[in-house]
């Protein structure tokens, strides 16, 4: 963190925007500041786009002024029911709002808001860390305002709330949400009794639309450590509100002296698995990059990759939290066996459209992505505990598919035996299993598979209308090309189908 004085921030202000509106709010006789998380994340030095703009007046006409002073390329859209407007210029985004002050009722998070006092404003806002309002008019440029020790709070790394944090949570129980965001993102502490607060507060988040909640659960799981966002939820209670079914897989239970492991945090080390494995693989990719193009990489500083590869990578977090869902639902003592998890993987398989559509996640091929992950992720961990065969490699491959490399790492994370020699054994399964599917997929080319014989070539043959023994023929040729009896090549396959058809329908 950066401590910074006035010159320092009137240095770092330097784009021409702010100069612009500090100008046109002095012509306007009313007061302007940059506030919230901008101002925040300069101290943080942390990369920020989202500019919000508070004016001691009206926010909404000084948006227009700014706009139209911007000429050209400037785009001005007016939320006249929120009292805000919004400037889009060359790709930058500008929110501007009258200082206001806001009181609540118990039923709902949505304010009745009057015209106020920068004091007011800041009173009003979440956290001190984003209470910071720098001033642009000209007599004041850079002039930082932090009534709640904001600055100090950065220092120390600490989220607290402004004002009583009862009050802060009970009338915005979003809040709460933000309040594990942001400490999760920023690998914050969050203050003794605004932590306490959440606790007693936690039943007010049944008030927030699922859509809102699911919006700060996306990004604690794109943080550096989505685990530790998981786990100060389930330690303030909200984890049980918000999400049942992970809340479940906490706890041991021990009979007959026989113990299972606490499946949640087995998740969030398998989650925290991933997300390493996911940082060394961005690493190789960009050294990779730089060493083909010959030019050294230009850091961006957000330390995440591009909006594509963000998306793929929630995703593959997604299966690693869900993977072992199941669990508790498939949970059994026996007497011989311990703790036994039988088909723990099927079971998750068909909650997580059930999950996805309560949370108001995705139910396209995201979805599938992870029900995919989550129904085979126990497949490779059975070969390479047995004879890693080529058989059972071709399957997972067939099975896998292009997401073979994702199940792949997915597994090698979900290794967390405490055993390390075990560990090691299973790891140096893995290297073996992955050093087979690179042969066989170069031999066989089972990704993807296409089988070599189609059903319309099989029906002209033999003269056949669609009936179930096609059916039957393109399965017994798919399982002899993945048990190795025959090569993934159509003169082999229609040799294959001629001998089988024989027994099957005669000819």
């Amino acid at each position: 963190m950066r401590h910074l004085n006035r010159s320092e921030l009137t240095e770092l202000l330097n784009a021409p925007v702010f100069r612009l509106i500090g100008e046109v709010a002095d012509e306007m006789h009313v007061e302007a500041y940059v506030v919230g998380g901008y101002v925040r994340d300069l101290f943080l030095e942390r990369p920020s786009k989202d500019i919000d703009v508070v004016v001691v007046g009206s926010g909404i006409e000084v948006a227009r002024a700014v706009g139209k002073r911007m000429g050209r390329g400037a785009h001005v859209s007016v939320f006249k029911n929120f009292g805000t407007a919004q400037v889009k210029y060359r790709g930058e985004e500008i929110e501007f709002v009258g200082a206001r002050k806001e009181s609540y009722s118990h039923d709902s998070r949505k304010p009745i808001v009057e015209d106020g006092t920068l004091a007011d404003d800041q009173n009003r806002r979440d956290f001190t860390i984003n209470a910071l309002a720098v001033c642009l008019n000209a007599g004041r440029f850079g002039e930082l305002l932090d009534p709640f020790d904001g600055v100090w709070d950065m220092e120390d790394r600490i989220i607290a709330t402004p004002l009583d944090p009862d009050v802060t949570f009970s009338d915005d129980p979003l809040r709460m949400m933000r309040c594990i965001r942001f400490a999760t993102q920023l690998n914050f502490e969050i203050e003794p009794e605004t932590f306490e607060a959440l606790s007693r507060n936690r039943e007010r988040i049944k008030i927030i639309s699922q859509e809102r909640i699911i919006d700060e659960i996306q990004k604690i799981m794109l943080s550096d450590a989505p685990a530790r966002g998981w786990e100060l939820l389930f330690q303030c209670g909200l984890l049980e509100i918000i999400f049942p079914e992970l809340y479940a897989m906490q706890g041991v239970e021990t009979k007959n002296g026989r113990a299972h492991k606490d499946n949640l945090w087995h998740t969030l080390e398998v989650l925290t698995n991933v997300v390493k494995a996911q940082r060394t693989q961005e690493k190789v990719n960009a050294e990779q990059e730089t060493e083909d193009s010959g030019e050294e990489s230009i850091p961006t500083g957000t330390g995440h990759s591009s909006s594509m590869e963000h998306d793929h990578s929630l995703w593959l977090r997604w299966a690693a939290l869900l993977h072992d869902i199941g669990k508790p639902r498939t949970k059994r003592f026996d007497p011989l066996q311990g703790w036994t998890f039988h088909n723990h993987n099927y079971v998750g398989e068909k909650m997580v459209p059930q999950i996805f559509r309560r949370m108001k996640l995705p139910t396209d091929d995201r979805m599938k992505y992870v029900q995919k992950l989550v129904s085979l992720h126990m497949r490779p961990i059975v070969i390479a505990d047995h004879e890693v065969t080529d058989s059972a490699v071709r399957r997972l491959l067939f099975e896998a598919g292009d997401d073979i490399d994702d199940l792949m790492l997915l597994c090698e994370a979900d290794i967390t035996s405490k055993n390390q020699q075990r560990k090691q054994r299973f790891l140096d399964n893995f290297q073996l299993v992955r050093r087979k599917l690179v042969d066989l997929e170069e031999r066989d080319r089972i990704r993807n598979f296409q089988p070599p014989v189609s059903g319309e070539e099989i029906m002209e043959r033999f003269h056949l209308a669609p009936c179930k023994e096609v059916g039957i023929l393109k399965a017994a040729v798919k399982d002899a090309i993945l048990d190795g009896i025959i090569p993934n090549e159509h003169d082999a396959a229609l040799q294959f189908v001629i001998e089988k058809a024989k027994d099957l329908i005669g000819k």
